[in-house]
């Protein structure tokens, strides 16, 4: 993975002013688009689709400041239709327009080409396991949530809130099957990963796939396939997303496993009063790497 991360960042290199085709590269190293922007986004903490455009805007810059041609010019090179357009993206790197910069100079932030290097880590084992499950359904009360990486979600929490209380109660009598009880589940996560965009968020459960959806829920159709189970203790949330983020930076680099498309779910088993504390499971759907 670390070889094939250094490969994505040479093919961004090489082909700054022009759509960068993912997916080819993806294949001929074996693996998806969706795992190679998984987990580019978890190890540089920023989505391929940011730096591409930082990168792009470093070498503009440069451009601008050198004076070569005019700024519509400028844009088109780096795909840009418009100079409203261009000027916007600019702004956002460096904090200042393409003219400004071209008469003082700058300011300027450069994103440095990123390279992944393999470090020593790991000291503390992970609480694993792989299952394999037939096909089942998610059902539960659903609604679109912004990407949120650290800290509590607060659109989550109003919606779990809302519930009645007897609405968890009879989501718990209608678990049938792994992953047990109650689950925190995210579908439709950007491939980027990139905070802010919207994802789909169930709170319910699972239920094997001749289980009738009772009225008034949402369903999401799990295919068959293989999940690596993920165990955790501790502060909540921040141990679950520690351990999220640890799944990329040690787990997968070291395991034949690749993230395949589908629902993430988390599966509390145990917590405080006040939920400050809890042991969870974060159930990812894998396939062969």
């Amino acid at each position: 993975m670390i070889s094939a991360l250094n490969q994505l960042v040479d093919l961004v290199e090489e082909h700054l002013t022009e759509e960068l085709d993912v997916g080819r590269l993806a294949g001929s190293l074996g693996t998806t688009e969706y795992h190679l922007r998984r987990m580019f986004s978890s190890l540089a903490g920023m989505p391929l689709s940011e730096y591409v455009r930082r990168r792009r805007m470093t070498l503009a810059a440069a451009d601008v400041v050198r004076g070569e041609g005019d700024l519509l010019g400028i844009a088109v090179r780096y795909g840009y239709g418009s100079s409203e357009a261009f000027g916007r993206a600019f702004r956002a790197v460096h904090g200042a327009g393409p003219g400004e910069v071209r008469r003082d100079g700058g300011p300027l932030r450069t994103q440095p080409q990123l390279r992944f290097r393999l470090t020593v880590e790991g000291s503390t084992p992970m609480e694993t396991r792989l299952v394999d499950r037939p096909a089942f359904r998610l059902v539960g009360h659903a609604v679109r949530v912004p990407l949120i990486h650290h800290g509590v979600n607060p659109r989550i929490q109003e919606h779990i809130a809302a519930l009645p209380v007897e609405e968890h109660q009879r989501l718990k009598t209608l678990s049938n099957t792994e992953p047990s009880g109650l689950l925190q589940v995210s579908d439709d996560v950007d491939p980027d990963g990139r905070e802010g965009t919207e994802l789909t968020y169930l709170h319910g459960v699972a239920v094997d796939r001749d289980t009738q959806v009772p009225d008034g829920l949402d369903a999401i159709e799990v295919a068959a396939g293989r999940w690596a189970v993920f165990r955790t203790s501790g502060p909540h949330p921040q141990a679950l997303q520690t351990a999220w983020a640890a799944t990329a930076t040690e787990w997968f680099p070291s395991n034949p496993w690749r993230l395949r498309p589908g629902p993430s779910a988390v599966s509390i088993l145990d917590h405080a009063d006040d939920f400050t504390t809890a042991t969870c499971e974060l159930w990812l759907p894998v396939e062969p790497g």
